[in-house]
């Protein structure tokens, strides 16, 4: 089902509504953003001489780091008696970045996510259990007034006590559940404890972001809970989820195209990709009131998936979020996403899909240890057995990342389960 006729727009239609629509955005930012006023000045940028898409190329980025700079409501494009709503990021790694709405821009979003929870299969007939967290944070609150424009009946559960989630789900008849996909996993481990069947619920689908996973993990998660497991994407900055998801066939992330101008770029050289090839995407807001955005480096990694999806969307797909570029661990000199580790382990029978990545600097040399969870199984075979598997598990990520690690295995449940994003990267070299 498609939710409106402009997710089926001719590539023709859709880039003379881009140019159009970022003409104005730029003018709107040069003239009511002092950021945006003094960059095009530095650069000699004249938004009157913007005439193509091309010309993106010739605009300013901006970076985390400028929303920062210009907190709280510097980068608003609109007074604040215009602002109908403020979020934030949660500022775990510096300042707090703010973004505002206006109501055409709350409205804008509740459309937008409305797109993606059809593209996923759910409709007016579904219950949604939103249990992403309310408050600052964007996903709560952005699936929340999309599910309600689309028609569908919410719960507003929020994250965190699990028992109760589940009861909810048994007593509600949960059709669409809406979380991180860590705690879909968390959910179904504690469903386990309980005894309870997943086939005796009613859930059928589950909409997951926030965080990167693995295509082994959405196959975890859609055997445990019996659901068809969907990706989402988007960010604070640009406006909160919405920015792009995947339809039923999961076969790429469908990019809002008429209201987010996407490039990928080599994040080195910061020039686009060659076809195909990943790269860092890069988004600029197309009708954003309150807090427009120009060129925003979004960080995330990801590349263009050039064939026509059987849905019949014509907007373009990206492939879901491989790491960030800030994600991205240096050791002994090798580039290493925790992804690409999350990834092997699934492929390695009687492994659970729950580690810890540790690493520390001894003798002037990183050390990095993985702690990983395997099946109770495992600890009743034969120690030769266990360094068996050791053995293999060293030689596959060895393999597989380009650095030597070391491994140990631990027992189910014992590494922390994460009501929200997962944090499984121990970084101490710092320390």
């Amino acid at each position: 089902m498609i939710w409106d006729q402009n997710e089926q727009m001719a590539s023709g239609d859709l880039a003379e509504l881009q140019l159009d629509r970022l003409q104005k955005i730029v003018g709107r930012v040069a003239t009511h953003v002092p950021f945006y006023r003094n960059k095009f000045k530095e650069d000699k940028f004249d938004p009157a001489s913007l005439i193509s898409l091309d010309d993106i190329r010739r605009l300013p980025f901006t970076t985390k780091q400028d929303l920062r700079n210009n907190y709280p409501y510097g980068m608003f494009a609109v007074p604040l008696r215009d602002v109908v709503r403020i979020h934030s990021s949660s500022g775990t790694t510096g300042m707090a970045t703010v973004v505002g709405y206006t109501q055409n821009d709350i409205d804008t979003w509740s459309n937008l996510i409305a797109r993606i929870l059809t593209a996923a299969g759910v409709s007016t007939h579904d219950v949604i259990q939103i249990a992403f967290g309310y408050g600052l944070f964007t996903g709560g609150f952005g699936l929340h007034y999309g599910a309600e424009k689309l028609g569908a009946s919410v719960i507003p559960i929020s994250a965190g006590n699990t028992r109760r989630q589940i009861q909810i789900m048994q007593d509600f008849k949960t059709t669409a559940l809406v979380c991180t996909p860590s705690y879909a996993l968390k959910i179904a481990d504690v469903m386990m404890d309980q005894g309870i069947n997943p086939n005796g619920l009613s859930l059928k689908f589950g909409l997951f972001g926030a965080e990167p996973w693995s295509e082994k993990m959405r196959q975890e998660i859609s055997e445990r809970l019996g659901i068809l497991a969907t990706d989402n994407y988007g960010l604070s900055e640009v406006m909160g989820p919405g920015v792009a998801g995947e339809c039923e066939h999961c076969n790429g992330l469908h990019v809002n195209e008429d209201h987010f101008l996407l490039e990928i770029l080599d994040p080195a050289t910061l020039e686009p990709v060659k076809p195909g090839e990943v790269g860092e995407l890069v988004i600029t807001t197309l009708i954003k009131e309150a807090f427009p955005v120009v060129r925003y480096r979004t960080r995330d990694l990801t590349r263009l998936l050039p064939e026509p999806c059987p849905c019949g969307r014509t907007f373009r797909r990206i492939e879901r979020i491989t790491g960030r570029t800030d994600d991205m661990l240096i050791i002994k000199g090798v580039n290493v996403f925790p992804t690409q580790i999350e990834s092997i382990l699934f492929d390695i029978e009687g492994t659970q899909p729950h580690y810890n990545l540790i690493i520390e600097r001894e003798h002037n040399e990183d050390k990095v240890t993985v702690m990983i969870e395997v099946v109770e199984s495992i600890f009743f075979d034969e120690m030769k057995k266990q360094r068996t598997m050791v053995d293999h598990i060293k030689k596959r990520l060895a393999s597989e990342l380009g650095v030597g690690v070391h491994v140990k295995l631990v027992e189910e449940r014992s590494l922390e389960r994460f009501n929200g994003k997962g944090a499984r990267v121990i970084d101490r070299r710092e320390l």
